[in-house]
């Protein structure tokens, strides 16, 4: 997935999500809050007619889930639920810390003035969004934020490789939003990563960001109770 930042609006593209993607998103959250169990069938027609949804949508969701590690297709049988380990997804969390981490430390050098405002723009976006509440919008627009700092790094290699991993992660980071008065605690986060950005200081962009993910990883596991 390419991320690219125009010249005449400040903010980053990001693409409408099809009802696949929602669907993988709203499976994704049942699986996370145990209420799919591991090894538990995953049926397409019945998750169909649970949706009011074809068949297709269903189906790529499922392979979409797979691809993060929720769900395991034996050949010739029905998807299972296959929630990764405790010890998978930190892992995972410290992964993700390490290339973000990257990421806002080159961003930090490489911005330009359009993407500086862009960045700018989807911090301001998240403030207003916290006093809505909204925990489903505010990860949309939360994908959008990391996003443009993956761009601003101008590191392809490195953007799709965070953004591959963040696919994985996805489902355990929106998890954390739910927790009594994370968005403000993230949006005051992304405030320092935000300003060390601007202000060109590599090595506190880097280190604030990694604090960031690792924070959110502090509140994935306050939110399953695994601490």
């Amino acid at each position: 997935m390419s991320i690219s930042v125009t010249n005449d609006a400040p903010s980053v593209p990001w693409p409408r999500r099809t009802r696949a993607e929602e669907l993988r998103l709203q499976l994704a959250d049942d699986i996370v809050r145990g209420q799919l169990k591991p090894g538990a069938a995953l049926d397409e027609a019945e998750l169909a007619r649970r949706f009011s949804v074809s068949r297709t949508p269903v189906r790529e969701a499922i392979r979409m889930l797979a691809a993060s590690g929720l769900v395991q297709m034996p050949a010739h049988r029905a998807a299972v639920v296959a929630r990764p380990t405790h010890r998978d997804i930190i892992g995972m969390f410290e992964v993700m810390a390490e290339l973000e981490s990257l990421c806002a430390g080159y961003a930090s050098e490489r911005m330009t003035a359009v993407e500086r405002r862009a960045l700018e723009h989807q911090h301001e976006r998240l403030r207003v969004l916290i006093q809505g509440g909204d925990p489903q919008r505010y990860h949309e627009i939360n994908e959008a934020f990391h996003a443009t700092i993956y761009a601003g790094a101008h590191n392809s290699y490195l953007a799709d490789l965070t953004l591959a991993t963040r696919g994985r992660v996805q489902p355990f980071r929106r998890a954390q939003f739910r927790n009594l008065g994370r968005l403000a605690k993230s949006h005051r986060e992304h405030d320092r990563v935000v300003q060390a950005i601007l202000r060109g200081e590599r090595t506190l962009a880097a280190q604030t960001m990694y604090a960031h993910i690792i924070k959110v990883r502090d509140e994935y596991e306050h939110y399953t109770g695994t601490v």
